[in-house]
């Protein structure tokens, strides 16, 4: 079962300092992350950094791949050269048939609008209580949703093939 988890901020700085320390809990072995990203919105444009100072989220795994996609979806980012047309529809109903359903998006769309940045958090492991206690005092809006295994595999299957 993997988790996404979508902390969204005002403060640019403390969204800085919640992603310094998701990168420590994974370090202390509270999460095992698949995907991990810091997204800023700023007059219109979305800038999405990743561990390493990447602009990228890595693709070099199919849950990188899919996580790369996935924060696309979620941040309207452009797909320059990966996914078009009618495979970008077919990833969509993908994901309908998951916990990323419309609503998931919305919300996530609606905590996260211009001059707000948040964190992205795609984990496959996670102690919740040691989590939230350590990412509590940076405050911010949750946003969680759930992809069971099955899913998850779909996803990267159509990610894959999306005829």
């Amino acid at each position: 079962m993997a988790d996404l988890i979508i902390l969204a901020y005002t403060d640019e700085a403390k969204a800085e300092a919640a992603y310094a320390k998701v990168q420590d809990l994974q370090r202390d072995l509270v999460v095992q992350l698949a995907g991990l990203a810091l997204v800023h919105k700023r007059d219109g444009k979305v800038r999405v950094e990743s561990p390493g100072g990447s602009t990228q989220v890595s693709a070099a795994t199919a849950s990188g791949a899919l996580f790369g996609t996935i924060v696309g979806l979620l941040f309207l980012v452009p797909f320059v050269g990966f996914v078009v047309g009618g495979a970008l529809g077919a990833l969509v109903a993908a994901l309908e048939r998951t916990g990323m359903d419309r609503a998931f998006r919305e919300r996530v769309r609606d905590v996260v609008t211009d001059g707000r940045s948040a964190v992205v958090v795609y984990t496959t492991k996670l102690t919740a209580d040691r989590f939230s206690e350590a990412i509590g005092p940076f405050g911010g809006t949750i946003v969680q949703t759930s992809l069971s295994d099955e899913a998850e595999r779909e996803l990267a299957h159509d990610l894959a093939d999306p005829s």
